[in-house]
């Protein structure tokens, strides 16, 4: 089995980001404020992913299942993703979209997290296309949002967080291992594995902030997804063998039952194919036992998300 813990479908781009409101402009590009950006391969006519695109791509890559994730840049699509999970229940899990510093989040979060079918919410982070761009001076150990640990908690949903750039203000990684503390029975996932990169690695003092927030898996409750590895080291080329040096060293600090693989389809299609994304992880990953690589490519998402997918109808 393969699981994605790390992919995006949306009808089309409507979000924000520090520098402006994002927008579709077609053939997979997108308007950041005044920037313009090739986010994905120009795969139709509207800037979209839908599901039926991201299954087709499953199948042919031969991918299982795999978990929707939300963000502020491609912008809010919470009964896209519920109706996405229940069309196909077997193969598509999905977490919410929520602001917490937004005015009346606790009630949104109220009406909209109960009884969809979100199995956590996932809160972009970083500056350039998250909230800490949106809010400026936004901090994840904010006493005005800890009401979402708890009822995260409470209701043992999962809580998935891009953490942005080493040395950037979303780098929190001090206020996640508070929040691990204080909520053991919460659930983390940090995305993209802390973003290595080369020029990072070749900064002491942002490398050790990469290892400190790869020490967080040591927690019990946190873990991490791989997604967009190839892109941070794109000049190398595929396979990115960086990215499999530095999934290599998070492996060797915290643990193949720690890290799931995700891509962050579609953006990453624009580096590699959907097929050479999976090919590249069982590259990646040969240092591994059979049973340890299983883990890395489904076991741990499957545990993590606790996989009970909506059946139609309910």
């Amino acid at each position: 089995m393969l699981v994605d813990a790390h992919a995006h479908v949306f009808p089309k781009v409507t979000g924000a980001t520090g520098a402006g409101a994002t927008k579709g402009l077609g053939y997979g590009r997108v308007a950041i404020g005044n920037e313009r950006i090739q986010l994905m391969p120009p795969l139709c006519e509207q800037t979209m992913h839908t599901p039926e695109m991201l299954l087709a791509h499953m199948d042919w890559a031969g991918v299982d299942k795999a978990v929707l994730l939300q963000g502020s840049f491609y912008g809010e699509c919470n009964q896209y993703v519920v109706e996405a999970c229940r069309n196909h229940p077997d193969r598509l899990i999905g977490t919410m979209f929520c602001d917490p510093w937004a005015e009346g989040a606790k009630e949104t979060f109220a009406s909209q997290g109960r009884g969809e079918g979100f199995v956590g919410v996932k809160l972009e982070c970083s500056e350039t296309t998250g909230f800490c761009g949106i809010h400026r001076g936004a901090r994840l150990d904010d006493a005005g949002i800890a009401w979402l640990w708890d009822e995260l908690e409470r209701k043992g949903m999962v809580l998935v967080l891009d953490l942005g750039a080493m040395g950037s203000a979303s780098y929190q990684t001090d206020a996640v291992r508070s929040i691990a503390e204080r909520h053991p029975g919460l659930t983390i996932v940090l995305a993209h594995l802390g973003q290595p990169n080369r020029a990072a690695e070749a900064d002491k003092a942002k490398w050790r902030l990469w290892e400190q927030q790869i020490d967080l898996g040591r927690l019990p409750n946190v873990s991490f997804d791989t997604a967009s590895l190839p892109a941070y080291v794109s000049s190398e080329g595929y396979p990115y063998p960086s990215a499999g040096r530095y999934l290599r060293m998070a492996i060797d600090r915290i643990g193949p039952s720690k890290v799931m693989w995700g891509t962050d389809i579609p953006g990453v299609l624009t580096h590699a194919t959907y097929p050479q994304l999976v090919q590249a992880a069982h590259i990646h990953l040969q240092f591994l036992s059979a049973s340890e690589r299983a883990m890395v490519m489904s076991e741990n998402a499957v545990g993590v998300f606790h996989w009970e997918p909506l059946r139609k109808g309910e």
